[in-house]
């Protein structure tokens, strides 16, 4: 008996259809308040042209001006014959040949793409992101592996540990890492930032590994140790290797929620994306069109995390 082949095109229209609707429904309760839409005011944003000042190094004359494509070369004579040689764009080119300068009178300016806050911002969030996660991934591993010891010190102080972090705010970890163990150490904000993002994701990811461990049947663990392998052989090469693809979708969760969690450390003056994009909103006063911007660049981060966890977590399962 063949099995009928369910048409699937309808819910994708659906599924349009309700995107739409959104989208109406954003734009409606924008035009309610009278909402004036810039985007041309966003690009200066991620990338913008920067101008750098060239001035006269010395008191002299400009002996010779020469095109050099959309730049212009100048040549500075000073009263003591050196020549000094200046190449800025044409259209801001403030002397003309036989002009005599002062020292740090500006003769034109240079102009170079630069990045922007919200590139600068997205930087920052990045790195924040892998460093912290990556200290959070060994201090998990370390903190279930711990949960799970038959030594009751190691075990206690693991729960006291997860419970403290689990229990408490993550802004007000960030506060006391930064205000108080910062001050007492001298610790920079970014270390602080790190450290605070590193131990609450510590805490989470141990409970994902502990659980994960202990999903495993006993009897992989018998088995194993019959073979003569010893106890932290067994759980190197037999259980954790299970325990991860098992252990693979929640963990994803969390790294992708520590890259949302970020946006917290800018209450200690770091400027990462969250707070770039507050400080463009004040200068742009675009509000929504930077914070859509914002929302997009997490998105970026995120569903590509998504789509490799998915990925990585379908292959591991062809093993089974």
């Amino acid at each position: 008996m063949t099995r009928k082949h369910r048409r699937t095109w309808p819910w994708h229209i659906l599924t349009g259809l309700i995107l739409v609707v959104m989208g109406w429904g954003l734009w409606y309760s924008t035009s309610l308040i009278s909402y004036e839409w810039r985007w041309n005011r966003v690009p200066q944003y991620f990338a913008y042209q920067a101008e750098e000042s060239q001035r006269a190094a010395d008191y002299g004359t400009v002996s010779a001006i020469a095109d050099a494509g959309d730049n212009a070369r100048v040549t500075l004579t000073a009263e003591g014959g050196e020549e000094q040689v200046l190449e800025v764009a044409r259209d801001s080119l403030q002397v003309s040949q036989g002009d005599d300068v002062s020292e740090g009178d500006q003769i034109g300016v240079t102009r170079h793409w630069a990045a922007g806050p919200l590139l600068w911002g997205l930087w920052t969030t990045l790195w924040i992101s892998v460093v912290s996660g990556a200290f959070g991934l060994l201090i998990g591993l370390f903190t279930g592996l711990c949960r799970l010891s038959n030594n009751p010190t190691l075990r206690d102080l693991s729960t006291v540990y997860v419970e403290l972090v689990r229990g408490t705010p993550l802004l007000v970890q960030i506060f006391i890492f930064y205000f108080f163990i910062g001050t007492v150490l001298n610790l920079s904000r970014e270390f602080a930032g790190v450290a605070a993002l590193a131990l609450f994701t510590g805490a989470y990811v141990g409970e994902i590994v502990r659980a994960g461990v202990q999903s495993i049947a006993r009897g992989q663990n018998e088995a194993a140790r019959s073979l003569g392998l010893t106890a932290g052989q067994s759980m190197r090469h037999v259980i954790l290797p299970q325990a991860f693809k098992r252990v693979l979708p929640p963990l994803a969760g969390q790294f992708i929620s520590l890259v949302k969690d970020t946006s917290l450390v800018s209450v200690i003056a770091i400027t990462e994306l969250t707070k770039s994009g507050r400080e463009a909103i004040t200068t742009s006063f675009s509000t929504f069109e930077i914070w859509f911007c914002v929302a997009a660049l997490y998105l970026v981060i995120n569903l590509p995390l998504s789509q490799i966890a998915s990925r990585l977590e379908r292959r591991l399962g062809k093993s089974d």
